[in-house]
């Protein structure tokens, strides 16, 4: 396995693509406009309790106000406010009238960006990370990551962490993925960054007036260096001779091994289009995905979820029905959980797989969606198939997905995803003619429509309008309005 990473940076965007032996599997976008906000640290203010949803709405500054569930909420204000009146004692979490009150300042760390109309989702749990460690000023134990599969080595790990704790401060810990093979040295280092780094966290919030940014991520240049490196990442190109010397200088300090695969690119060629990742950014936005046996995926983003077909298309196979189902469900499926990745979909999830008779055959696919999906970051939960044959599934939703990042709605359909066919519109077009003639007494009528409609309207529907023009005893006339979509027109009385 090989991985690398390519840093694509410009004026107003900085985009991140990770790539799996030669293949796009991810690709990260921050706009100078639209930074994301996810583990950002705020000081906010409870604007409203609403206890028939137990939840709470936090003014942090931004254009709408975030949401707090009581779930997300430590068990008593104490621990979570920064405001100097008296705590209060601790209540059961279920009951958010006792845990928060409307007016009070509240250090929250966002969990998951504004997405659509909904403002970003807040937890008071707060999670710091580093090279190694996540560092949970509010919990207690310390953990492993589950992706450190070696027995010895969790054990080696958590021994480490259990003797290194008690001489610091409360708090809880998980050992990063990247800790995997770390001495107690460097563990006893990120441990003590981050004990500076939260009594830093601290001094600001008890200063910092409400509405206001206590602490902010890392931008995506370093942010993916942090998260990436310690999956076997062979090397990292940048294209930008400053983000350049910032990712050795974060490199020297956090992951002194990995400075030598950080290099500078300089060729005559764009990056992104020498390894064709324009290319899957631009294949990324389409419904269609093409499989190499000759079927295809349709995927379709929604509000509420995300829907995703698979088809045989031209792929025919070479023995059976049933065997060819079987190969273009499990070619799908290693499919599906890189476009899930590339895209970055998140929420619920439906699968309409092939419909499949053998039962090892669907449990082939689970297994082969299931394996596929191991190498995603984002959590994900497949809940299995349902009495219809589709899979039901989640994965974790914390930033905007690729299609609402790059584009908007469509002006002429505002995201429907269709618009009134000419006849349609030729219809509509008579009934308006009607109607205006019998209220308004005028020379003539002058249409105003789109070239295409226009056009029915001198062919197909020409003897229709010759005969609603002895209808209405007024000429009607025609013209083309370049700037009109299909389904728009005007009737004008002249």
């Amino acid at each position: 396995m090989s991985i690398e990473i390519l840093v694509n940076v410009a004026p107003r965007e900085t985009r991140a693509a990770v790539l799996d032996n030669g293949v796009v599997q991810e690709v990260q976008v921050e706009r100078t406009s639209r930074k994301g906000l996810v583990s950002n640290l705020y000081k906010g203010r409870v604007s409203r309790v609403l206890p028939g949803m137990q939840a709470a709405f936090v003014e942090i500054g931004l254009e709408r106000t975030a949401f707090l569930h009581a779930a997300d909420i430590a068990s008593s204000a104490a621990e979570a406010t920064i405001a100097t009146a008296a705590a209060a004692a601790p209540t059961p979490p279920e009951d958010i009238r006792r845990l928060v009150n409307a007016g009070e300042d509240i250090l929250v760390q966002v969990i998951k960006d504004p997405i659509g109309s909904k403002g970003a989702r807040l937890t008071t749990f707060i999670a710091l990370p580093s090279r190694y460690l996540v560092y949970l000023p509010r919990g207690q134990a310390i953990g492993v990551s589950a992706r450190i599969e070696d027995e010895a080595e969790r054990t080696r790990l958590k021994l480490a962490m259990s003797a290194l704790a008690g001489e610091h401060p409360a708090g809880g810990y998980i050992v990063r993925t990247a800790a995997q093979g770390a001495t107690a040295e460097s563990l006893q280092q990120d441990m003590a960054y981050l004990e500076r780094l939260w009594e830093h966290v601290c001094a600001r919030a008890a200063a910092a007036p409400p509405g206001s940014v206590v602490h902010e991520d890392l931008p995506l240049t370093l942010r993916v260096l942090r998260d990436e490196l310690a999956h076997g990442v062979s090397r990292v190109l940048v294209d930008s001779a400053r983000e350049h010397a910032r990712m050795l200088e974060f490199a020297a300090t956090f992951a002194p091994g990995s400075a030598s695969v950080i290099e500078l690119y300089g060729g005559p060629r764009p990056l992104f289009d020498l390894n064709g990742v324009e290319e899957e950014i631009a294949r990324a936005l389409d419904r269609k995905v093409q499989l190499k046996s000759g079927g295809h995926l349709v995927i379709d983003q929604t509000e509420s979820m995300t829907t995703i077909d698979v088809n045989t298309g031209a792929y025919v196979g070479h023995r059976n029905l049933e065997e060819t189902i079987f190969r273009t469900n499990l070619e799908a499926a290693v499919s599906i959980a890189r476009q899930l990745r590339l895209r970055n979909l998140g929420g619920i999830i439906i699968i309409d797989f092939i419909d499949m008779r053998d039962e090892p055959h669907r449990r082939a696919v689970l297994t082969a969606l299931e394996r596929a999906l191991a190498g995603d970051r984002a959590q994900t939960h497949i809940v299995s198939l349902s009495p219809l044959g589709l899979v039901e599934m989640t994965r974790k939703r914390t930033r905007e997905s690729l299609e609402h990042l790059l584009c908007a709605p469509c002006p002429s359909c505002e995201g429907r995803g269709f618009v009134r066919t000419p006849e349609t519109v030729c219809n509509e077009i008579f009934r308006e003619i009607v109607r205006q003639s019998r209220q308004f007494a005028s020379r003539e009528l002058l249409i105003l429509a789109h070239q295409d409609v226009v056009d029915r309207l001198l062919d197909e529907e020409s003897a229709t309008l010759a005969e609603l023009e002895g209808q209405v005893g007024r000429p009607i006339r025609l013209q083309v309005e370049a700037l009109y979509g299909v389904d728009q027109y005007d009737v004008v009385l002249v």
